[in-house]
């Protein structure tokens, strides 16, 4: 459905600022989905190139450490 969210706002925050132990932005959320669609989009385009048919494991693997590093901030 468009416009539903899996999580409020608040609660994604919560759960991010007790993993990471320190004060995070008011748009997390929206900075984690960002993250979470550019890391598909290097690991479909990591699949087409290894002659996968689809996204793997080992594709997005390949991809994290270079994407991640990209946004550290």
């Amino acid at each position: 459905m468009p416009g539903q969210k899996a999580y409020p706002r608040a609660t994604v925050k919560k759960i991010v600022k007790a993993h990471a132990n320190c004060n995070v932005s008011k748009n997390v959320d929206v900075m984690i989905y960002l993250d979470y669609v550019f890391l598909m989009k290097e690991a479909t385009i990591e699949a087409k190139q290894g002659g996968e048919r689809g996204i793997t494991g080992r594709s997005v693997k390949k991809v994290t450490a270079d994407t991640l590093a990209k946004f550290k901030g």
